[in-house]
């Protein structure tokens, strides 16, 4: 079954598993990291959701009607990135690609591929900056929110964690074909940086739900 005439976000939750699951390279890593960070988002609105409306959480319920419109823009923006990275993906693909018969042609084609390439390392990396934000908020309803949810919270957490890393292998795989120095060094020191303080921060939640026998 062929899924190309279709934006992945149209696809249903198992044709977007069968044509992750077929032999074409897209969608692969990187549009699952950010499926993950979309889930992520979704799971921490409705945490807040249900937190609006119960009268034990009253004193917290314009704060939560605040976090549900924050993770609603990121959820969106979060489902956009689904196919900007598969986009990303086939735009290096089409430059490696271009004819390289002449010195002129291999000079185009090498300019193309190093373009493309670094669109292909932001777009992931886009992807784990705001995952790493999406996190906080997650925090702020795991603890603040309804109590009910508190496991929902931690696989919002975790999800978002997956999405940080599984993003930041995209961006170090591509990096690894720039050509500009101090590029490459600038966002591998981001990247550093953004693993070790998500995994931190799942962390952080995990120990608290099981300090309150979660």
């Amino acid at each position: 079954m062929s899924y190309n005439m279709k934006k992945l976000i149209e696809l249903s939750v198992k044709e977007f598993l069968l044509v992750t699951a077929g032999d074409d390279p897209v969608p692969g890593g990187g549009s699952v990291s950010a499926l993950c960070a979309a889930l992520s988002s979704a799971l921490g609105q409705m945490v807040a959701q249900l937190t609006i409306g119960k009268k034990k959480y009253a004193d917290v319920e314009e704060d939560m009607k605040e976090m549900a419109a924050i993770f609603n823009s990121y959820l969106d923006e979060f489902t956009l990135d689904i196919d900007k990275d598969s986009d990303a993906y086939n735009m290096v693909f089409s430059a490696f690609k271009l004819p390289k018969e002449t010195e002129e042609e291999k000079a185009v084609r090498s300019q193309k591929i190093q373009e493309a390439t670094k669109i292909a390392t932001e777009v992931p990396l886009q992807v784990a900056r705001r995952a790493y934000k999406v996190m906080d908020f997650i925090h702020i309803v795991a603890k603040t929110g309804n109590q009910n949810t508190i496991t929902d919270a931690c696989v919002a957490m975790m999800c978002a964690r997956t999405a940080v890393l599984g993003a930041l292998l995209n961006v170090r795989i591509n990096l690894s074909s720039i050509h500009d120095v101090e590029y490459v060094g600038k966002l591998k020191q981001e990247a550093d940086w953004l693993e070790k303080s998500a995994v931190e921060k799942e962390r952080k939640l995990l120990d608290w739900a099981r300090l309150n026998d979660i």
